[in-house]
């Protein structure tokens, strides 16, 4: 029965995908792409230093840069502009060509593909397959600086795209499609992590396809009803605040509340907040392995709203007699960051379960 119910849950979340696709059934196609030399970062991003990414383990190995292999392709998703994901993979030549695990590593909002590169050089330098891809409306499928702010306050007037999360996790079951495919790829060891918005597009991406047999979210778990109903919401609100701002216009009200978070919610991506929210998705990811990164202070994950979905998954775990295989690490004193613990908690997970 349990097993049936998460089958249905995940089924109607897939019919969700499909249903503001522009032709989901376009044949899965792979162009060559280039090397992107000047990527685009967005809004008011502030890189800063890509030391935590470094600080990630890697084989000390003296020719790396002569054997990385690098590849940049284009996979087409649907039909449309956004329907061409980019993407980004990373290897090391090996004498003996053999299926290895692989990883996949979503980045953050208003980021791309590229900014992820020490992330991928130290996995690939450890024997994975490393890939990225550019979420929707980010990197290569930008146009300007508010390509993504732009394409949210669409979904909100027309109805028509899901730009938060949802459709990005559509491009990520294709490109599951992609990888299956490889031969340089072991099927039954791919792993998938992201930061703050990649890790939603983490987990949601698990919930939707079990080929992701290994999952990480760092910064991304969250129970958005829950922050409805204990006003725990603006932080989250803030950090793509010109939607909210544009539906509490057209609703006529003179400031953001619940009520314009839980109709944007239910517009943009719907079922967020209610069906497909952290307390049904979470635990149906068991009992692949699990392992949730958050910061114990993070205002917009907040932990207490994320008790009850950890606890069930914890107990989904059990049942399937492997315990070990769900963990929440919440790092104190630690606001809405990736630090250098999870960076390291990450990989001695992917470690533990895909080597």
């Amino acid at each position: 029965m349990e097993e049936d119910a998460a089958d249905k849950l995940r089924s109607d979340f897939v019919q969700v995908l499909r249903s503001r696709r522009r032709n989901p059934n376009v044949p899965l196609s792979v162009e060559l792409g280039k090397p992107v030399t000047d990527p685009m970062y967005q809004g008011n991003t502030i890189l800063g230093s890509r030391e935590v990414m470094e600080s990630c383990p890697k084989e000390n190995i003296e020719d790396f840069k002569d054997r990385l292999i690098e590849e940049n392709l284009y996979l087409i998703t649907e039909e449309g502009e956004q329907g061409r994901l980019p993407v980004l993979i990373l290897s090391i030549k090996q004498s003996t060509p053999q299926r290895r695990p692989a990883i996949v590593f979503l980045h953050s909002s208003y980021k791309c593909k590229e900014w992820l590169r020490p992330l991928l050089e130290a996995y690939a330098s450890r024997g994975y397959i490393t890939v990225s891809i550019d979420s929707r409306y980010h990197g290569e499928r930008a146009s300007s600086t508010t390509t993504y702010e732009d394409a949210l306050v669409s979904a909100w007037k027309n109805g028509d795209t899901m730009p938060f999360i949802f459709d990005t996790v559509w491009d990520l079951i294709k490109l599951g499609d992609y990888l299956m495919q490889r031969e340089d790829i072991d099927a039954s060891k791919i792993g998938i992590t992201g930061e703050s918005l990649g890790g939603m597009h983490a987990w949601f991406a698990a919930t939707a396809d079990t080929r992701y047999a290994v999952v990480v979210p760092i910064i991304g778990v969250q129970g958005f009803q829950w922050a409805i109903e204990n006003d725990q919401w603006k932080d989250r609100v803030d950090s793509i605040k010109s939607v909210f701002e544009e539906a509490c216009i057209d609703l006529g009200k003179s400031t953001i509340d619940k009520e314009v978070v839980k109709k944007v919610w239910d517009r943009i991506a719907p079922g967020l907040a209610s069906q497909f929210d952290s307390p049904y998705t979470i635990p149906i990811i068991a009992p692949r392995p699990q392992l949730i990164l958050n910061g114990a202070e993070d205002p917009r994950c907040p932990l207490a709203g994320i008790e009850i979905p950890c606890s069930t998954a914890v107990e989904a775990c059990k049942r399937a007699n492997c315990p070990e295989k769900f963990k929440l690490i919440a790092e104190p004193g630690i606001g809405h960051k990736m630090t250098a613990l999870m960076v390291k908690e990450a990989s001695d997970w992917f470690d533990k379960f895909l080597k």
